[in-house]
């Protein structure tokens, strides 16, 4: 199996072309190739099949074999790998997700390889019902909860797959190996959860580390730079479009309130292709 390693600000998928790959049991071989001791080391695998209905489609499973419905790092990366691969020569591709049809705006370098990648990543959800959150209410915004042994103020958010963020007054100290299961797990969140820890730095920075479900801390998330917007803004913490701060990298997010849709603009690297 042919297969090229890829990550946007650090959060690494192993690639895999559905078009030239038979690949029969999906699960199995992210939770395989994503060991980072015995596999090709990665937070998961994302396939890119053919689609009825975009240019292309993402399907995409997390480190532990679960399957994520989207992936804000990991689209940008399958727009460079279409592109550098040559399956496709336009610059503005639709790309079909368990979130949604998105569209991607590649931005091409001298060398004729995508750079960074602009997508749309759609509408925030702020109601639990949707996200989903087991609360009653129209949102789910600064809600005190008590979590791993301390209260944190929590604001719900779904972009396409589940979010829950908290503002905490520094990110560097937080044990992230044992506070991040007990959020995931948590009976608040049926469907389990992805965790943003977010320190305002100022309305147009904000500093973040994430615990995703199935993968535990990875070094970005993009649909969760998104959903850390949507709340810092909701909550009265940020502007409409600010710069996220991540372990890995940096990535532009705008909030369009007109269009009420949400823009992430970041970088997409390969790293290295092989055969598994």
């Amino acid at each position: 199996m042919k297969f090229t390693k890829m990550h946007g600000c650090g959060n690494d998928y192993v690639y895999v072309s559905g078009f030239t790959e038979n690949i029969p049991d999906r699960p199995s071989l992210s939770i395989q190739v994503s060991d980072r001791h015995f596999g090709i080391g990665s937070d998961g695998l994302i396939c890119i099949d053919p689609s009825s209905v975009a240019d292309f489609r993402m399907d995409m499973y997390n480190a532990d074999g679960s399957r994520s419905q989207m992936c804000g790092n990991g689209i940008r990366c399958v727009g460079k790998y279409v592109y550098d691969h040559g399956l496709t020569d336009k610059t503005v591709i639709t790309v079909e997700t368990g979130a949604g049809i998105k569209t991607l705006w590649l931005n091409v370098g001298d060398d004729n390889k995508v750079r960074t990648v602009r997508v749309c990543m759609g509408a925030p959800e702020f109601c639990p019902a949707k996200i989903p959150v087991a609360a009653e209410g129209e949102d789910f915004i600064l809600r005190p909860y008590e979590i791993a042994g301390q209260t944190w103020e929590l604001t719900a958010v779904s972009m396409g797959n589940p979010h829950v963020v908290t503002f905490v007054p520094d990110v560097a100290s937080l044990d992230l190996e044992t506070i991040g299961p007990q959020f995931e797990n948590h009976p608040l969140f049926p469907e389990r959860v992805n965790t943003e820890f977010i320190r305002v730095i100022d309305r147009r920075t904000l500093e973040m580390r994430v615990w995703e479900r199935g993968s535990g801390e990875t070094l970005a998330c993009g649909t969760g730079a998104c959903a850390s917007l949507a709340a810092a803004v909701r909550a009265g913490l940020a502007e409409d479009s600010a710069r996220l701060i991540l372990l890995g990298g940096e990535l532009q997010i705008e909030w369009s309130r007109d269009e009420n849709l949400i823009y992430m603009t970041g970088p997409a690297e390969t790293v290295f292709e092989g055969i598994y």
